[in-house]
């Protein structure tokens, strides 16, 4: 059966949807999922679905949508129904503003890091979570260089995007960035507890199967190969699902599968001064992003 035939059989035409995502690029794996939005100006979490063994993410979106790091995920989009063309004015206007877009996304994301920081070095010795901000700064540092370089987020790709990014001041610091994100640490028993605990965190926070694509994707970069990409995925994801938590500081308790899950930096020396690092960093990325603008 047709991709078109399943996505009809899974999803009525009574609104526009699209499907982007690494399924609409050259770079995409036989375990990546079909990324589907519905535009139902609905405020409804991501499903997963599967049919026929493909997978499927369904997004729940407004064609009023204005955030910029929801919009660039439109950018080449393609359209499976709309019988209005309400999305195709949509997604005209998000070409015709597309460097807009990536670079609100840009200073967006380096702003993320910097409040990463802050709380990261806030907490050293008394915030748990203090590694978990220490992470997800590097990560939102990776989505500004690729931003910057006008490329979507794609989780399971980043690392490979990074590394084929061209030679330039600002990409000078990938390298940085994946030393402090520890993707050296990248061993096939390291990566087995970490994704162990991926899919629990995310059974806990997303509860929606998201693990079964996780573990797919886990199992594709393994037997491929691919330890680092794998290590920077899982972390990804980590990141995104440690910023769903609500009332974290009333949260004790995720810390102790985060330890496993983003492989967290324990140490509040180490912390202090892969902060600093990080900050150096992004004051440097700014600047350089101003003088280029």
């Amino acid at each position: 059966m047709e991709i078109k035939n399943i996505i009809e059989k899974l999803l009525t035409k009574e609104f526009p949807i699209g499907i982007g995502g690494c399924r609409n690029h050259d770079f995409r794996y036989d375990c990546c999922e079909y990324d589907i939005t519905v535009f139902d100006e609905k405020n409804q979490n991501d499903s997963i679905l599967e049919s026929d063994g493909f997978f499927f993410h369904i997004h729940h979106a407004s064609l009023k949508e204005t955030r910029p790091d929801i919009l660039i995920l439109y950018d080449n989009m393609m359209i499976l129904f709309d019988e209005q063309w309400e999305l195709q004015t949509l997604l005209s206007t998000i070409k015709e503003k597309k460097t807009q877009l990536f670079n609100a996304y840009v200073k967006n994301c380096l702003v993320e890091s910097q409040v990463c920081i802050t709380k990261a070095i806030s907490g050293l010795g008394t915030d748990p979570y203090a590694g978990c901000w220490l992470n997800s700064s590097s990560y939102f540092i990776a989505d500004a260089i690729c931003g910057i370089s006008l490329q979507q987020p794609a989780p399971t790709h980043m690392l490979k995007q990074l590394r084929e990014l061209k030679k330039n001041k600002i990409n000078e610091f990938i390298s940085i960035l994946t030393e402090l994100i520890g993707i050296e640490r990248a061993t096939p028993s390291l990566l087995s507890r970490m994704f162990k605990s991926t899919i629990g965190f995310s059974d806990m926070i997303e509860k929606n199967q998201h693990s079964m694509l996780i573990s797919k994707k886990y199992n594709y970069m393994i037997n491929h190969s691919l330890l680092s990409d794998c290590y920077f995925y899982l972390g990804y994801i980590n990141r995104n699902n440690f910023f769903k938590i609500k009332d974290l500081h009333k949260k004790p308790e995720f810390i102790h599968v985060l330890k496993t899950a983003f492989d967290l930096e324990t140490d509040p020396s180490n912390i202090e001064s892969q902060a600093n690092k990080l900050h150096e960093t992004i004051d440097t990325i700014i600047k350089l992003v101003q003088k280029s603008n």
